[in-house]
């Protein structure tokens, strides 16, 4: 029998290598792994014209097509990219911001006010710090370039925010740097700057201290396929599924290699050590149970920020596959 040929764009990522060398194979399948490292590139082409058969996508551009009941994708139950995201609030010094409730009725900018890292982040200042959101002004254009981040394709907001366009000629990094937007949240850090600094100086510690909390590991990234193929070819579903697994067991093997270095992280050996202790030898485990609190946290943050009308069960985001222990 002849493997279907599938095209599968997605990040450079460790957990995805042994696909792209073929170390891991796909039953029934020959896949031609595109190797692309701009997510915004991914999504807009997969989101606009579909591209791709199998793509790395943004999690709430896809929740948002859920919620309208007309999604051309399916999701596998398959996370390419996960950050913990307090780390990513930046503040001028100037602006007078010192705890997160000082971001009320400031001006930040944002990537995408849509953007799931801007979803996690705001979820965040509610849920953890009683953050007001209702008098901040959103200022959206590209971190470290002028103009716009990507053209997405989620739906209009079910509620009117006070989101600006950035039409000053210069890129949102260089505004935080002047004072002129006072805080950045997003996916990305901008220049540096001697008055630009974290939020949270000790991010990481923030972070764990989340995560042990509430198990919570934000998700960023989900994988999709085209509709039209799933239902064509269901097995397809199980057959990715089994070898995204596989291929992020032989990652995880990798990082515990002790002989040699695999990146250049002079302290990586310790780094493994932590995240074995604090996640119990798995940091980025795919299926629907063992993300069950990011992914309820992720809709319900959706929900109460008015991108989508209501939260879903999370069973109803992603197409039933065999967990192989992922």
């Amino acid at each position: 029998m002849s493997r279907l040929r599938l095209t599968f764009a997605c990040g450079n990522y460790d957990r995805m290598l042994a696909l792209r060398t073929g170390d891991v194979a796909v039953e029934g399948i020959d896949l031609n792994y595109l190797a692309i490292d701009s997510p915004r590139e991914i999504f807009d082409r997969m989101g606009g014209n579909r591209e791709f058969d199998v793509a790395e996508f943004s999690s709430s551009e896809f929740i948002s097509l859920m919620a309208l009941g007309d999604c051309p994708f399916v999701a596998l139950p398959v996370f390419p990219s996960r950050v913990f995201r307090h780390g990513y609030i930046y503040v001028n010094r100037r602006s007078g911001i010192r705890t997160p409730k000082d971001l009320e009725r400031k001006r930040v900018g944002v990537p995408l006010y849509t953007q799931t890292a801007a979803v996690w982040i705001r979820g965040h200042l509610v849920h953890q710090y009683g953050v007001d959101l209702s008098g901040i002004r959103w200022v959206e254009g590209a971190v470290e370039k002028v103009g716009r981040h990507g053209s997405p394709h989620a739906p209009e907001l079910l509620q009117p925010v006070a989101i600006e366009r950035n039409e000053s000629g210069r890129s949102l990094s260089d505004l935080l740097a002047a004072g002129e937007i006072d805080a950045l949240i997003g996916s990305q850090r901008p220049a540096r700057h001697p008055d630009v600094a974290r939020l949270f100086p000790d991010a990481k510690a923030v972070e764990r201290a989340f995560y042990l909390a509430t198990r919570i590991f934000p998700i960023m990234h989900l994988l999709v396929i085209r509709r039209d193929l799933y239902r064509s070819e269901p097995w397809i579903a199980n057959s990715l599924y089994k070898a995204l697994v596989e291929a992020k067991h032989h990652a995880l093997v990798g990082l515990h290699r002790a002989g040699a270095l695999a990146y250049m992280l002079p302290w990586m050996l310790a780094d493994v050590d932590e995240v074995d202790e604090v996640f119990g030898g798995d940091p980025w485990p795919y299926g629907i149970e063992a993300n069950r609190p990011t992914l309820e946290a992720l809709v319900q943050y959706m929900a109460e920020q008015h991108l989508i009308a209501r939260a879903m069960p999370v069973e109803d985001l992603f197409v039933p596959v065999s967990d192989h222990h992922g």
